[in-house]
């Protein structure tokens, strides 16, 4: 078994935790757009209540803050998985 000299690339925090923002920013987007194009029973506004504190539905508000507590999850995921990984990356 011949060894490898190559380094594999760890994590960073700042290109995760971005990355992570703005995949969640999008979907917080699309689910928005698609509340306000589909009927009521089917919207998604529902299920982003109860994970954005503060968030209502069709107000500028509420709106701004779902944008920004989308966006903060995002740094809050890579803020702790990014330690983790390194950790057990490690390990092994």
């Amino acid at each position: 078994m011949v060894k490898s000299n190559l380094t594999t690339s760890t994590l960073r925090i700042a290109p995760v935790g971005n990355s992570v923002s703005l995949f969640l920013l999008i979907s917080y987007l699309l689910c928005i757009g698609f509340g306000l194009l589909a009927p009521e029973q089917i919207s998604m506004h529902e299920a982003w209540a109860p994970l954005l504190p503060g968030f209502e539905w069709l107000t500028w508000t509420g709106f701004l803050i779902g944008f920004v507590e989308s966006y903060l999850y995002g740094w809050y995921f890579a803020i702790l998985f990014v330690p983790l990984y390194r950790w057990f990356a490690k390990v092994r």
